[in-house]
């Protein structure tokens, strides 16, 4: 039997990776190297102490310096990061962050004393100012970057970056220190932002349509959130309006009385299972180890989770529900992990715990970038300034309390916290955006 031949089967081909998630991969890196930099002194202080002549308490001083510039450059940064865009400002920020970090194992080569000591308090406060714009500038990028549908994930997804950070950096810095030395080891651990922000300032753009490799159907995905770009003209008149903006206020109280919680497991875990529970030290830095992958998995199921409830039930639904029933429930297992008579089910308890506060990153962060919209950088940097005096409000008190062994109430204000932080969620409507408070304003 003879016919017309028959017709080629066409097989659609593999779809490219799209760039955004290439722009993501370099947001999440940022991240991850400013943990490293932050952290790797924790480890290295173990031999900086009698090396330098240096104290445990002026190690603490220097802790607090990193934590207090990199807290008060949240909005600030946010504010800047906005006026200069998302990849002037990794570059501009990356090369302090470097340069600071590398005066701290480099500054005992030509200085000592109390003249070392006020050069490395100072390396330490500019590190810490240095990178507090990355997470409010990643997440004005996030939102040009990504469909709406995502912002939840991909906050979640860099944050589940940081808590695996926070599992390798004690033993990658500990192995080049026993290795080369805390100077060499410090170093090393500075060394590849250098690259990054290369190869960022070479491929990095501020927006989708702007980036050579974007093509039309990525373009054609992110028409939906076109309203969502970042505005470099930000006037301190819209700054005045997002002070006094119901939502904004009330997610950055809901986010310091979080991080009670988080500083609370994140800070505190260890010290809590040797003079609480009475592990081993050894046993302890495996078993608060446990405690981080909990979070990391929390915010990554909770970025996930909320987008899909977003879809599903509204956005406004969709981002409060999480907090309403993660928050408590973490308050809950805070009181089981003090009140358990079984110290291994306390440690269980925690790390579900820090996996329910984490389910609730992704609705904060996305919450407050659908509210500000254009000024998603400096509104999520107020946010993350409430988030960091949470921080410095907790350390203080919790120091204090496990000092003299009172564990007990130092969690139960952790379960306090926890049931404010979720109810602060109460007025918090994400559909409300502030351009509409704005035109109210003026009209």
């Amino acid at each position: 039997m003879t016919g017309e031949p028959a017709a080629a089967v066409s097989l659609p081909s593999p779809q490219r990776l799209r760039v955004r998630w290439k722009i993501f991969l370099f947001l999440f890196a940022f991240g991850l190297v400013a943990y490293l930099q932050q952290r790797g002194i924790t480890v290295a202080s173990v031999e900086m102490m009698p090396k330098l002549g240096i104290t445990q308490a002026q190690i603490g001083w220097l802790e607090e310096a990193l934590l207090v510039g990199y807290a008060f450059m949240q909005f600030p940064g946010g504010v800047i990061g906005q006026r200069l865009g998302a990849r002037r400002t990794f570059v501009v920020i990356g090369l302090i962050a470097f340069a600071a970090a590398m005066a701290l194992p480099l500054a005992p080569l030509l200085l000592s004393g109390a003249a070392l000591f006020a050069v490395l308090l100072g390396s330490q406060l500019i590190v810490g100012a240095a990178q507090g714009p990355i997470f409010p500038v990643s997440t004005g990028a996030f939102q040009v970057w990504f469909p709406t549908n995502r912002w939840a994930l991909v906050v979640g997804l860099q944050s589940v970056g940081l808590h695996l950070a926070e599992v390798i950096t004690p033993p990658l810095t500990a192995a080049l220190m026993v290795a080369l030395g805390w100077q060499w080891a410090l170093i090393w651990m500075t060394l590849p932002a250098l690259p990054l922000i290369a190869w960022w300032a070479w491929y990095g753009r501020d927006t989708p349509s702007e980036h050579p490799a974007v093509g039309a159907a990525e373009l054609a995905e992110l028409a939906d959130n076109a309203h969502a770009r970042v505005d470099s003209s930000i006037s301190w008149e819209r700054i005045a309006v997002m002070l006094r903006n119901r939502d904004v206020l009330a997610l950055t109280l809901s986010y310091l009385c979080m991080n009670y919680v988080y500083y609370l497991i994140a800070n505190w875990c260890f010290l809590y299972l040797v003079q609480q529970r009475h592990f081993s030290v050894l046993d302890s830095g495996w078993l608060a180890a446990i405690v981080p992958v909990g979070g990391a998995i929390g915010a990554g199921v909770g970025g996930y989770v909320a987008d899909a409830l977003g879809v599903r039930l509204g956005i406004r639904t969709g981002l409060r529900l999480l907090p309403f029933l993660a928050l408590p429930g973490a308050g809950v297992l805070l009181f089981v992990a003090e009140d358990s008579a079984n110290a291994y089910l306390a440690v269980a308890a925690l790390a579900v715990c820090f996996g329910l506060v984490e389910l609730t990153e992704g609705p904060y962060w996305a919450a407050v970038m659908h509210v500000a919209g254009a000024d998603a950088m400096a509104a999520s940097g107020l946010m993350n300034t409430g988030g960091n005096l949470g921080g410095i409000i907790a350390t203080p008190i919790i120091a204090y309390l496990s000092g003299v062994h009172a564990w007990t109430p130092t969690f139960l204000i952790g379960t306090g916290a926890a049931i404010a932080s979720a109810l602060l969620w109460l007025p918090v409507d994400p559909t409300r955006p502030l351009a509409r408070a704005r035109a109210r304003r003026t009209s």
